[in-house]
């Protein structure tokens, strides 16, 4: 019998230690998270990292500095393993077409190198634009040097600059990743149709609501 007990105490204090490790985890993931989000580029900001060079699933070096147009830029955080991603694919099409018509350059960027070899390689990500039909750039933001220097914190997360490069808009695409037509706020949407007509941009952040970006430890 008291064999059993002691046994059973040792069950219960190995319980208690991983549900400890567990929750410290979670303590320090989040904490991670917010010292990113306390980084993020402020509404203003001119574009970091403009010169530095990517590689985009056709192999090709191109930089922020090169994608920019006459009206703008879209840099956006995205990957493939994300569900919050697909659930937001088909708009970030969307977008693609309205950047294109404003004469923004768009740049898809997939920061999550941790897990680079676990479907966010280029080859990985070359596949997904093929099977979705990517209408936009995509490239492999390599040890996601330049997510640090937004202080980007999730995928999708959409940072857009107008032509000075000065940032006027980020957070998440609209109000609603699971349904396109219960939508209420197309925040991104209406920021590249006001900086289009020199408009004033009347929401100019929203909360990003995805995966966390997956960072080497």
């Amino acid at each position: 019998m008291s064999y059993n007990l002691l046994s059973s105490d040792q069950e219960i204090i190995r319980k208690m230690k991983s549900l400890k490790f567990i929750s410290l985890f979670i303590l320090l993931a989040a904490a991670s998270l917010e010292v990113i989000a306390q980084r993020s580029l402020s509404i203003g900001s001119e574009v970091p990292m403009l010169d530095h060079s990517v590689e985009d699933i056709n192999g090709r070096s191109i930089t922020l500095s090169q994608t920019a147009q006459q009206n703008g830029l879209l840099v956006v955080f995205s990957c493939n393993t994300c569900p919050m991603v697909s659930r937001w694919e088909d708009r970030m099409k969307a977008v693609a077409n309205s950047a294109r018509l404003n004469n923004i350059g768009m740049l898809v960027l997939n920061p999550n190198e941790r897990i680079r070899e676990r479907g966010e390689s280029l080859s990985d990500m070359k596949r997904r634009a093929t099977k979705q039909t990517y209408n936009f750039l995509y490239a492999s933001d390599k040890d996601h040097v330049i997510a640090d220097a937004f202080g980007a914190s999730r995928t999708p997360e959409v940072f857009l600059f107008d032509g000075s490069l000065k940032l006027v808009y980020k957070g998440s695409i609209d109000d609603n990743a699971n349904s396109a037509s219960a939508v209420k706020n197309h925040y991104l949407e209406d920021a590249i149709q006001a900086l289009a007509s020199g408009t004033e941009i009347e929401v100019k952040r929203s909360a990003p609501k995805g995966c966390p970006i997956k960072r080497n430890e």
